[in-house]
């Protein structure tokens, strides 16, 4: 990556990348590298921001599907579905770190934004 010089980073919510999250936003801030996470963990420990499907919204629509099943509805029958909520988190000391800013309207969008 260093070689290469990518114009950002997108990190994949990925178990054996979760266990190294510190290193990965060290990584990314000691070479003042963009990085979008899918998971809020990484935005909370000074990645720069996230954007994810809302896993509570995802499991109640789960929960639809389980009680159309138990009602007699075949599994087959039913629609895939695709999640229509998500979440964003930003964090303004990481962006300022980086020499960026957000435009206000992402700002307002925003579900969470940490100083």
């Amino acid at each position: 990556m260093l070689r290469d010089r990518p114009d950002a980073l997108i990190v994949m919510p990925d178990h054996l990348l979760f266990t190294q999250r510190e290193g990965i936003i060290d990584f990314a801030a000691k070479n003042d590298l963009p990085a979008m996470y899918l998971l809020r963990e990484y935005v909370a420990g000074g990645g720069l921001m996230g954007y994810w499907p809302d896993c509570v919204a995802m499991f109640r629509r789960a929960a639809s599907y389980v009680d159309k099943i138990l009602q007699g509805a075949k599994p087959a029958e039913l629609p895939v579905e695709q999640p229509i909520k998500f979440e964003l988190v930003l964090n303004l000391k990481t962006a300022k770190a980086l020499g960026l800013t957000f435009p206000a309207h992402l700002l307002m969008l925003a579900d969470e934004v940490f100083q």
